[in-house]
């Protein structure tokens, strides 16, 4: 199960654009919680505790407990704004969770033993990782904090899909139920190609700066 990160939050009284540039400027972050079968709160957190949270990985795909004097409740991270240019969360949205029902949630894939791996030890290889995350269903208590890939079976050629994945127990692949094709590619090992500058066949055109060069020069100024 991933990570769980204990937020402290307080009820916001005031509302607006307004009441939401004053708290920002007294270092707290304005925020709203809906779903669960409640209405929605209004709430404020302090910024400087969120932030460092936000640092972590598991902050955005991990059941957050946010304690309001007491009353806990489970949520998840929904939507956070960002400052355009300031190191500054301007806002966020988060939803409840019940213990009782799926949710859905994008979780980090972490890659193992690439270097080990037979495409990882051979020269001229490039290694794509065409995703570093993905959208899993589970209940609240099956949420893993992120799913790992092992490619130390990777060999030159090899193409893992995403039904390859190996998922912890309780979690699922919604996007794998909608049919082979959005079985797609996750990782890529392929030869990289060198490229190599045509030659003309006989008979064909000069490239341009030999046309250049036999081009017939101006008469000279007299």
């Amino acid at each position: 199960m991933a990570k769980s990160h204990k937020i402290s939050v307080q009820l916001r009284k005031d509302e607006g654009k307004g009441a939401s540039r004053r708290l920002r400027r007294a270092g707290q972050v304005p925020a709203v919680v809906y779903g669960g079968k409640l209405d929605p709160v209004s709430i404020q957190i302090e910024h400087e505790a969120v932030w460092l949270a936000s640092q972590h990985e598991s902050f955005y795909s991990a059941i957050l407990d946010l304690d309001l004097n007491g009353d806990v409740q489970k949520v998840l991270l929904r939507d956070m704004q960002r400052h355009p240019f300031k190191s500054q969360i301007a806002h966020l949205d988060f939803q409840r969770v019940l213990d009782d029902q799926p949710i859905r949630l994008r979780v980090p894939l972490h890659f193992l033993n690439q270097e080990q791996s037979v495409a990882g030890k051979t020269s001229g290889v490039v290694i794509t990782h065409e995703l570093n995350e993905v959208l899993v269903s589970c209940l609240p208590k099956d949420l893993p904090e992120f799913i790992e890939v092992d490619l130390s079976g990777l060999g030159v050629g090899d193409i893992v899909h995403l039904s390859q994945v190996k998922l912890p127990g309780g979690v699922e692949i919604p996007e794998l139920k909608l049919g082979k094709e959005h079985d797609i590619a996750i990782v890529i090992a392929k030869e990289a190609k060198e490229e190599v500058d045509p030659v003309p066949a006989e008979g064909e055109a000069a490239p341009a700066a030999d046309a250049k060069k036999d081009a017939p020069k101006k008469d000279a100024k007299k």
